[in-house]
């Protein structure tokens, strides 16, 4: 059986932005009992008093507050190392017959030259290289045959280590993203594997998005 608390909860749960707003208690309860109603009668076919909404939706808050964060802040919590690198350059290549053998090539330059910082993802039409500003030059040379869709210098990167329990808790990567969108911090590239996750930033946010996320530690 339909009840006013249980309609109410999934009509929230359609709309994570509301779900994380509502959670944190910055939104007028009344006023968003007003906007649900129709959806609520309607899903209910009857009448509905605003009331009875405002009532599930305090309920559901204080609800949604433990439970959307509670694991979350505790895995934050436990976040490892946290490591800055700057003078990157990040390369978007489209995907080619021939690309492959080039990266093979730049591996082997990046091989004798150990300080050197590496990584590369592979959609489905795009590979991506971010690599140390100091290798610019091979890049351009070994793969100037290659279509590069961008070139972005004087960026940082931030690599923050996960507990391992990362993976059996949902929403970590929504709430550390989110923060970082509060902020105002523009994402070049987001790189990660199961335990760890690299972003990309401008050289000029890297310390606003590096006491972001270390100040996750703390919640």
């Amino acid at each position: 059986m339909k009840t006013i608390s249980s309609v109410v909860e999934q009509y929230i749960k359609k709309k994570p932005f509301l779900q994380s707003a509502l959670a944190q208690g910055i939104i007028n309860l009344t006023s968003l009992s007003r906007i649900v109603r129709p959806e609520i009668e309607e899903e209910l076919g009857k009448d509905i008093r605003n009331g009875a909404i405002v009532m599930a939706l305090k309920r559901l808050s204080d609800d949604l507050e433990f439970r959307a964060t509670h694991k979350i802040i505790k895995v934050l919590k436990n976040i490892g190392e946290i490591t800055v690198r700057s003078s990157l350059t990040d390369y978007t290549f489209l995907a080619s017959d021939t690309i492959l053998t080039q990266q093979a090539r730049l591996l082997e330059e990046i091989n004798a030259n150990k300080d050197a910082f590496y990584t590369s993802s592979r959609g489905v039409n795009e590979i991506n290289i971010v690599i140390s500003s100091s290798l610019d030059a091979t890049v351009d040379e070994l793969f100037k045959h290659e279509k590069c869709t961008q070139k972005a210098k004087d960026l940082s990167s931030i690599t923050v280590k996960l507990p391992e329990e990362n993976v059996s808790v949902s929403g970590i990567y929504y709430f550390i993203f989110q923060r970082l969108a509060w902020e105002g911090i523009l994402l070049y590239e987001v790189i990660s594997t199961t335990n760890e996750f690299t972003i990309l930033v401008d050289d000029e946010q890297v310390d606003i998005a590096f006491k972001t996320i270390k100040d996750l530690k703390t919640l």
